[in-house]
């Protein structure tokens, strides 16, 4: 069975995560959506908000493959052998994101040579959204639904005030 993760905060998921999620279940037999938990990145969404979000929008591609969403605190190649994972799936976006993920990717690699990482460049049309950015457009009142889907921009919403 290929088993892939793909890992991330996740605070909140975006248009973007959902397109790299739906373009690797076409690659394995199951994906594993690892919830960092990253108490240094301040999450607006409480660990169990942000998985309960992934499950549900997440849930149709369960015909394509197997979707298993866990939450993580550990060191994510000690994770990816925990949940057994032959790869490890990385969106990029920018050059920016190359150059940070080429150091985690040697890293990783040092830790652990039977995992590969697999990039998935990010689709155009999603290049720009980074959660960080869908939140701070949020507090300041401006339109996110270009950005997330709708349950979760209603959340969002709900929990900026």
């Amino acid at each position: 069975m290929r088993i892939g993760l793909y890992p991330g905060t996740f605070d909140p998921v975006t248009n973007g995560h959902l397109d790299i999620i739906g373009r690797a279940v076409k690659l394995v037999d199951k994906l594993v959506i690892g919830v960092a938990v990253n108490i240094g990145k301040g999450p607006l969404f409480t660990l169990e908000e942000r998985v309960e979000i992934l499950e549900r929008e997440t849930a149709h591609l369960a015909k394509i493959a197997v979707i298993e969403v866990r939450p993580f605190d550990s060191l994510l190649m000690h994770f990816a052998r925990e949940v057994g994972a032959q790869m490890i799936v990385r969106g990029l976006r920018a050059v920016a994101d190359f150059e940070y993920e080429f150091q985690m990717t040697a890293m990783n690699q040092a830790l652990n040579r039977e995992i590969e990482t697999l990039f998935l460049m990010a689709d155009p049309r999603h290049q720009a959204i980074a959660s960080r950015l869908v939140k701070e457009i949020a507090k300041l009142g401006g339109d996110i639904s270009p950005f997330v889907p709708p349950g979760v921009a209603a959340r969002l919403r709900a929990k900026i005030g």
